[in-house]
């Protein structure tokens, strides 16, 4: 992997916001009202020219939109995030066109990832926003004065990402295989696929899983937004740190501005990838808040949070990459540290783990200051060498875990049984034993989406115990009393022949451990998964043809199975 991020493009010339406008660095995109309209075209053009098909590039971007009106045709590529900066949505309106197309031949978007849209308003030329993604893809705080399609002329899609936003249409998810919306409002929503979560959603189909495959919790019972970039209205730029919220439905910022508190941009430093690890913790130390704008940061040792409160907020995919085997980011076990908005690569020397959060020794009370990560990323190869035993440790308790997307690459560089190692990582893909496990009591998972991996060479080399086949996708330990989870999707896509998974759930026999609308699918033509949660549920085995083969399974107490 290429370290040094490469400097695609310079802010474009504009007249200053205010004296106080921070310097982002040349790959932050500034676009404001007194922008010419085809200088900031041509400057959009520039970065999707460069971020179309640049899967495992070293670019980063962000485009920033100040407050105000624009005509504008914005297409989104890989690692670019683009973001208006009012206090509310409406306050930045695109008129025209925002769109991510699929990456692949024939309208296929299962491999358009990392890109993401927060915080403005668009009306779509035409009334319809394309918006065909898959995994780390995240959609926040937007209202589209229209409406929303989730594929490309129905070519398949894998799976999205939807908060606290506003459609004023209809939505239409059409072969998404499956996807998550959390906190947010549509007309209409019309499609299902394998497994479709509604979490706090309004206007959400009823839960009628699996026929079709639509699984609805009326309210989020607990949640802090993202934290969101803006410039208030004295022209200072500040950073809004949402307040922790209970039984939740709709949006923060309809009906009035989302409750929470503000932090000048003065106390984050502004971070660079030319910046050590070594001047990070300083900050750190100093009791400064972080704010990465996009690159690749290699990182010699972890960066260490130790005061409560702290927040690491990253621009346009900000990606932190370990050289020496450590961990990107280690923290004690404090209240309400925030972690948002940043790709964690894995390097070249194994890790013990990418990113832990709290200590192992210690068990304190978060319930009133949990602390949250939004929209954190992991990679195990396809950049380049990667290799870790597991990628998010959580130690601390009552931690919220809002969108991640942790993979073990399955295609690109450096990618192999023995190449790209990674044992276990949360809500997770392809890792080579359990992709989730839960240790601690009382975990709730809403939406779980995962494949294993594709690469095992034999039975014997995915084994995990005598008479057990392959690793168990979620794993619910021995120990664990309290435990509920909702809408998991479990595929086996095998390369190899006669490769099987004993079983995709393993979990305790006990009342208070509860599973809601599982599916099995198997996608191709080799093996397949055995049972659905420890022996029960079915088998879900391939046929020729590449014809997906689904099992289903709805249970709410394991002890009577």
């Amino acid at each position: 992997m290429k370290l040094a991020t490469t400097l695609l493009l310079a802010s474009i010339s504009a007249t200053p916001l205010h004296a106080q406008t921070p310097n982002l660095g040349p790959n932050v995109l500034l676009i404001t009202p007194a922008t010419p309209q085809a200088e900031a075209q041509q400057a959009i053009n520039t970065i999707y020219a460069t971020q179309q098909h640049n899967e495992f590039g070293p670019e980063r971007n962000a485009i920033l939109f100040a407050p105000g009106t624009y005509h504008l045709d914005i297409p989104i590529g890989f690692y670019t995030q683009v973001l208006g900066l009012g206090a509310n949505p409406d306050a930045t309106h695109i008129l025209g066109n925002v769109h991510v197309d699929a990456t692949l031949p024939h309208n296929n978007a299962t491999c358009t990832f990392w890109r993401g849209a927060e915080n403005f308003s668009i009306t779509p030329t035409g009334g319809n926003m394309q918006w065909a993604v898959s995994q780390a893809i995240p959609m926040r705080r937007m209202h589209i004065l229209g409406d929303l399609t989730l594929h490309q002329q129905h070519g398949w899609a894998s799976g999205g990402w939807l908060s606290d936003s506003l459609i004023d249409g209809t939505i239409d998810s059409g072969p998404q295989q499956q996807w998550i919306s959390r906190n947010s409002q549509w007309k209409s929503w019309t499609g299902a696929n394998w497994n479709m979560v509604f979490v706090g959603d309004p206007h959400a189909p009823s839960s009628t899983w699996p026929k079709p495959a639509n699984t609805t919790i009326a309210q989020t019972p607990i949640i802090r937004e993202k934290p969101f970039l803006f410039i208030d209205s004295t022209k200072h730029w500040q950073v809004h740190v949402p307040e922790l919220q209970h039984n939740t439905t709709g949006t923060t910022w309809q009906q009035h501005p989302t409750p929470g508190t503000n932090i000048p941009l003065t106390n984050f430093y502004i971070a660079t990838p030319a910046d050590t690890a070594q001047t990070l913790n300083t900050q750190l130390q100093r009791g400064k808040h972080l704010l990465f704008t996009p690159g690749i940061y290699a990182l010699t040792e972890p960066l260490h949070i130790t005061h409560a409160n702290t927040l690491l907020l990253g621009l346009g995919f900000a990606t932190l990459q370990p050289t020496q085997g450590t961990a990107a980011i280690l923290t004690d076990d404090v209240d309400n540290l925030t972690l948002a908005g940043l790709l964690i690569d894995a390097g070249p020397t194994q890790s013990s783990t990418l990113v832990q959060i709290g200590e192992p020794t210690q068990h304190h009370s978060h319930t009133t200051k949990p602390t949250a990560l939004f929209d954190i990323f992991f990679r195990i190869g396809g950049a380049g060498p990667g290799r870790t035993h597991s990628n998010l440790t959580i130690n601390s308790n009552d931690t919220l875990v809002d969108h991640t997307w942790i993979w073990r690459a399955d295609h690109g560089h450096n990618v192999g049984w023995t190449d790209n190692l990674s044992d276990n990582g949360l809500i997770v893909e392809h890792h080579q034993q359990y992709q989730v496990l839960w240790n601690g009591n009382a975990g709730r998972t809403f939406f779980y989406q995962s494949e294993i991996p594709y690469d095992p060479p034999t039975q014997s080399a995915y084994t995990s115990a005598p008479q057990t086949n392959g690793w168990a996708s979620y794993k619910v330990s021995p120990n664990v009393t309290q435990h509920e989870a909702f809408g998991l999707g479990i595929y086996s896509v095998f390369r190899h022949p006669d490769i099987f998974v004993t079983s995709a759930i393993e979990a305790p026999l006990t009342p208070n451990v509860r599973f809601h609308d599982i599916i099995t699918v198997c996608l191709d033509t080799n093996g397949g998964i055995q049972n659905v949660v420890n022996h029960t549920g079915g088998s879900t085995s391939c046929r020729p043809r590449f014809t997906p083969q689904l099992t289903l399974f709805h249970t709410t107490d394991l002890s009577k199975h």
